[in-house]
């Protein structure tokens, strides 16, 4: 495709156009110049293709695919070649399904085990969400699909996420937030990068020149297409000057006549319109040129086997390979002719994918009854609890008691119902339903051994856990969880998965605690960079389980652990041995400890991974890169990254709590194989700055709005006023105009069948995303800007200027419609 030639074609109105979209999932394609439409799809742990009604909260039907787990749950499987896999499995289904563009990966940090989208995401560490990103956008885009890497940046709560401000030191969006999408962009190189919702430190993320075009293109060399998402553009003409190439969803007619009003009148130039449509151009030569080489490629065979044969497969050996065995007193494996109490509802008709836009259509669906009776096994099955709520009964507990009893073996599996957890809100405790404990509890007391397998997005706090025999954690599995839950506990399958995330005994002992989410749309990231295990390192805060932990059925010693050079780089070499009696495999962890640091930092941060398959009494050799990201610290008053002389200790583990070898690394001022370090006398005042003691001797609660002001360079903004009412306030904002009232009452006796039609999850989840939702976003229901911004002026009080407005628009458009008429 000639992307030049077709760029210069084009008229500025054309060109104009081409930066919205043409309706809820495509580009706007221009025959007469050759140029397609490009496709989307969501997709991150599968593909939700629509060809119906159109939607991005999951709730019109999808076509069918393969639902791989979850991002939470493949994560734990620190598996790079896997994820990989994964990746190409979804790009391919893409390809056949005429999708050219697939939304994902999402690699938002995790901060609080509250946020309700965290099954999407994987890890509370950058740097094995950044690998396993690259990962997914390097199998993604090897089927010659495009990745498009979310949500771009800090996005990291559902409650108001359209219109709040995450407000972030520099240290800590540097070193945390932005990190995972740096290590995507500069070793994947994806096609394209969706802007978050959020304001970033006052700026939505869709306007923002620095962190679009500063940072995105300029430090890391982006070349790729900056995509909105749905919803998210506020200020069309601050957008496209900062570097955004295409708002979606479409179709905005009102977009072209802003750009081309704004460039008349000097407020835009000619060329940042001309640039972003190259942009969109180039990604619509990128993808569909790699569909007509893949086409020529193919085979006849190829062409005619379907895509989910080998990708349910793939689906059940990753899901087997993401389950992390938390505990085990040897209950598992389960004996071949154990009789099974099989106890919950969700054995039968699991929970193994989350809700919202990432809900898939399964190719297929297996479940753990069905897997075990077609193994021989002898299951009793008893409910439980219900489903949909979790909520139990004396009858229910009473059958499950006696079936247990009469049991060698109950395996309980519970967790969190749909209801718990999805895109669109945030969790307002940690816990499980109250009766799926006591269910758990009542079941362990009467069962001569007493499984959990767990399904669910997120932790949970588990008060039962001393009290059972073996716990398994499952996530959310996908479409072959079932069977792969079978492989795992009759041992056909070894555990191998480590946390990606640090489970927490309580809510109260998260850096956050209960303040999760931000309720008054200001977002303050006041633990900075302590997130996830670095605060529980820091605070000496003992977890449920540790970020990396993860059990096996065999056992492994770590040997002979240095420190080499090897092609101009530093590795720690170790020798790894499978000391148990049956073939598993390992993930071997290397962290970095700075020692005596001048600066407020982590205890430790992981510094890479690798894993080994060994047979029973066999050794290997890994090695673990120790690279310059692995040991800089951002100088946000140089503005640049540090290497700090100093002592490191390197440490091998198998968790970040479980270290089995520590080597010791000087680093002196000067070139060395980590780049140019410094003394720390070279660092900026204003990173050598005094900061409050809550940054050096952390504690659950102790960040508070004090403290998060002596981060260097930090200003705090001024709270959010409600009024005046703007494009970007909420329909809950509104509640404070009495006209506003009158229109919430209308929008109510509007909505009020079509939420009578959608399931409970479904009715809580858009009752949330509507109430949070700006009235900008009107226009992607049809309703023009010209009329959402007469119906500002309306709710500021300016009624007549208000209705002129919004007359004058609907006068203007009848014009249009009878004047084409009449030419048609």
């Amino acid at each position: 495709m000639d992307v030049d030639g077709i760029v210069a074609a084009m008229t500025p109105h054309e060109r104009a156009s081409l930066l919205a979209g043409a309706n809820h999932w495509s580009t706007v394609a221009f025959p007469e110049h050759g140029l397609p439409a490009v496709e989307m799809s969501d997709g991150p742990h599968g593909l939700r293709h629509q060809t119906g009604a159109a939607d991005h909260l999951g709730i019109n039907a999808s076509d069918l695919a393969v639902c791989y787990p979850t991002a939470s749950a493949l994560a734990c499987s620190f598996d790079v070649e896997l994820v990989e896999e994964v990746g190409r499995a979804i790009g391919e289904e893409a390809r056949d399904q005429g999708v050219h563009v697939v939304l994902g990966p999402g690699v938002n940090m995790k901060r609080s085990p509250l946020c309700g989208r965290n099954f999407e995401y994987f890890s509370e560490d950058p740097l094995l969400a950044g690998e396993l990103g690259a990962a997914m956008v390097r199998g993604i885009q090897g089927t010659g699909v495009a990745a498009c890497v979310k949500h771009f940046a800090a996005n990291n709560q559902e409650h108001a996420r359209q219109v709040s401000n995450s407000v972030v030191d520099e240290r800590a969006l540097r070193e945390v937030y932005l990190a995972p999408f740096e290590r995507i962009v500069r070793r994947s190189a994806p096609w394209s990068v969706m802007t978050a919702y959020n304001r970033l430190n006052g700026t939505y993320c869709s306007e923002h020149p620095w962190l679009l075009h500063d940072v995105l293109r300029g430090e890391w060399g982006f070349d790729g297409v900056c995509i909105s998402d749905w919803g998210a553009v506020s200020d069309v003409t601050s957008s496209v000057a900062a570097g955004l190439d295409l708002c979606m969803p479409g179709p905005r007619d009102d977009y072209a006549a802003t750009l081309e009003e704004a460039v008349a009148e000097g407020r835009l130039p000619q060329e940042s319109v001309d640039v972003a449509a190259m942009r969109v151009v180039r990604l619509a030569s990128r993808v569909h040129d790699a569909a007509s080489r893949a086409n020529g490629r193919s085979t006849a065979a190829e062409q005619t086997l379907p895509v989910a044969v080998s990708g349910l497969e793939l689906a059940r050996r990753a899901a087997a390979r993401s389950a992390v065995l938390l505990e085990n007193d040897g209950a598992l494996p389960l004996a071949p002719s154990a009789r099974i109490a099989l106890i919950g509802e969700f054995a039968v008709e699991p929970r193994y994918q989350g809700a919202g836009s990432s809900k898939i259509n399964p190719v297929a669906l297996d479940n753990l009854y069905d897997e075990l009776n077609d193994r021989g096994c002898a299951v009793s099955y008893a409910r439980g609890y219900d489903r949909a709520s979790g909520a139990t009964s004396s009858e229910l507990v009473g059958e499950a008691v006696e079936t247990a009893a009469a049991s060698d073996v109950a395996v309980v599996v519970a967790g969190l119902p749909d209801c718990f957890e999805s895109e669109g809100f945030d969790r307002k405790l940690m816990v499980m339903p109250r009766g799926m404990n006591e269910l758990i509890e009542r079941v362990a007391a009467a069962a001569p051994r007493c499984v959990v397998v767990l399904q669910g997005g997120a932790p949970m706090e588990l008060p039962w856990r001393h009290r059972v025999d073996a716990i398994l954690l499952a996530y959310l599995a996908g479409c072959r969880g079932g069977a792969a839950l079978a492989d795992l506990l009759l041992g056909a399958v070894s555990p191998s998965g480590k946390l990606a995330e640090t489970w927490p005994a309580r809510l109260e002992d998260t850096p956050l605690g209960a303040a999760f989410p931000d309720f008054d749309n200001e977002v303050r990231y006041r633990e900075s960079v302590l997130n996830g295990y670095r605060f529980y390192d820091a605070a000496g805060v003992e977890p449920a389980y540790p970020f990396g932990h993860g059990l096996s059925y065999s056992s492994f010693a770590y040997e002979d652990a240095e420190l080499v050079e090897a092609d101009g780089a530093w590795q720690v070499v170790c020798r790894v041995r499978n000391t148990g009696d049956c073939p598993a495999r390992d993930v071997v962890q290397l962290y970095v400890a700075a020692q005596d640091s001048p600066v407020y930092r982590e205890r430790q941060r992981l510094a890479s991974f690798a894993s080994v398959e060994l047979a029973a009494g066999e050794a290997a050799t890994v090695r673990l890169p120790v690279e310059r990201e692995a040991l800089r610290v951002w100088d946000a008053g140089a503005g640049d990254w540090r290497v700090l002389a100093g002592r490191y200790e390197l440490r091998v583990a198998s968790s970040s709590r479980d270290v089995r070898a520590c080597i010791r690394l000087d680093l002196v001022a000067g070139p060395s194989l980590a780049g140019d370090v410094v003394a720390p006398a070279e660092l900026s005042a204003e990173m050598l700055a005094p900061v409050d003691d809550a940054y050096i001797h952390p504690r659950p609660g102790a960040f508070d709005d004090e403290a998060f002001a002596s981060l260097p360079g930090l200003v705090l903004p001024p709270r959010r006023q409600v009024t005046p009412f703007t494009i970007d306030s909420t329909v809950a904002d509104i509640n404070a105009s009495p006209f506003g009232r009158l229109a919430l009452r209308l929008i109510d006796r509007v909505m009020r069948k079509p939420m009578a039609e959608v399931e409970g999850q479904t009715r809580e989840m858009i009752s949330e995303i509507v109430a949070d939702m700006p009235l900008r976003s009107l226009t992607s229901s049809g309703v023009s800007m010209r009329t959402v911004e007469g119906l500002v002026f309306m709710l500021n009080g300016c009624y007549l200027r208000g209705l002129r407005r919004i007359v004058a628009f609907w006068l203007k458009a009848r014009r249009e419609l009878a004047a084409q008429r009449f030419r048609s």
